[in-house]
């Protein structure tokens, strides 16, 4: 047998996309079943040509979902982020933007019963966090059409609502586990993990205003050089990992933001976004490369840091009160909902609304493996 198949769905949510498998549907040994994941999206070639893969950080990516016998919730998910030209399968972060799919994916393959409008309660794995999607229904299954338009996506769609509940310290038990600003060798970040752990800078400690294009820091190796020596100092020393070479091998978190305060910028699509329509101008750097547009995880991560008191998105933000955080990105504004603890020092829930649609159902090849192997 040169290839066997198993069942896949593939879906866009938000700005993401990724591969969706049933855990039924998988080995259920481990290394075999990540063989699988790096063999459908094709982690070996730096084009990931030879699988589902488009060689970038967010189309290289995984849900395995599972009905849930957890008291409150509908299913169970963990989420992969796949390695591109490096066989890499990280489960230690999550995807806020594949979340939307993930309720959707629940409609469709019915792992909840598919109501007129739904609210999927989704438990991840990842974070140990409960997910909430409210996914409206049409004919039985996830809705696709509407007139939501999503900044990051050319045509509107049906609009999903995402919230995070109790989003902060998922990975080191704290939500900021170094304090407002921690510095090291001279370069001072807010470390905070809330959803995904992310590491903050300002982008003027790097002679930057924050608005420059993602060709121009894209191609500065040495800013880019900079960033991830601060991103694996941050995860030793917020405990993540114990040597910088654990961390240089887990590149999927932490990831790393740009932050600046709001000010007039173009987009990549040629918008002109005015200062006065956002509260901060950011830009997301993961697995070593610019992100095109902005990761769900960040936008959630980042706009709950602007009411941290003392973090950098927090002094450079121009709007610090609860309720929505309009955040300017390079391909339009996002916002992000922000609800606070009843003492006001800590984070209660973050919500987005999404899009998301089912691209593909059907079977992925997948080589069987040999001696060689």
């Amino acid at each position: 047998m040169a290839q066997y198949a198993i069942p896949c769905s593939v879906y866009r949510g938000g700005t993401s996309r990724g591969l969706f498998f049933h855990e039924k549907d998988l080995p259920a040994n481990r290394q075999e079943k990540h063989r699988v994941f790096l063999e459908a999206i094709d982690a070996y070639n730096p084009s990931q040509i030879d699988g589902l893969g488009s060689g970038t950080s967010h189309t290289s990516k995984v849900v395995v979902i599972s009905p849930s016998e957890r008291k409150g919730a509908d299913v169970n998910y963990t989420f992969y982020q796949i390695g591109i030209g490096q066989e890499i399968v990280d489960n230690k972060g999550t995807c806020g933007n594949l979340m939307a799919a993930v309720g959707s994916f629940a409609v469709d393959e019915q792992l909840v019963e598919p109501l007129n409008d739904r609210t999927v309660r989704a438990f991840n794995t990842n974070i140990g966090k409960m997910i909430t999607v409210h996914v409206p229904v049409e004919n039985g299954t996830a809705k696709v059409q509407g007139s939501y338009q999503m900044p990051g996506t050319v045509r509107p769609g049906a609009k999903y609502d995402v919230h995070i509940l109790d989003p902060g310290g998922g990975k080191t038990g704290k939500t900021l586990p170094l304090g407002s600003v921690h510095s090291e060798n001279d370069r001072a970040y807010s470390f905070v993990d809330l959803v995904n752990p992310f590491v903050h800078l300002e982008a003027s400690a790097f002679h930057l205003e924050g608005t420059e294009t993602n060709a121009r820091i894209s191609g500065n190796e040495d800013l880019l050089a900079a960033l991830e020596t601060t991103r694996t100092e941050a995860a030793v020393a917020s405990g993540m990992e114990k040597t910088i070479e654990n961390a240089r091998r887990a590149p999927a978190i932490p990831k790393v933001t740009l932050v600046a305060p709001p000010q007039t910028y173009t987009t990549t699509s040629g918008t002109t976004i005015n200062e006065e329509d956002i509260d901060i101008t950011a830009k997301m750097i993961s697995m070593g490369k610019v992100h095109r547009t902005f990761a769900g995880s960040g936008l959630y991560n980042l706009a709950a840091s602007t009411f941290l008191p003392g973090t950098i998105p927090n002094r450079l933000a121009s709007r610090k009160q609860s309720g929505v955080v309009r955040i300017g990105h390079p391909d339009g504004i996002a916002e992000v909902m922000v609800s606070l603890t009843d003492d006001g020092e800590d984070i209660s829930s973050v919500g987005l609304n999404r899009t998301a649609r089912l691209i593909m159902k059907g079977d992925v090849y997948v080589r069987a493996q040999t001696s060689k192997q």
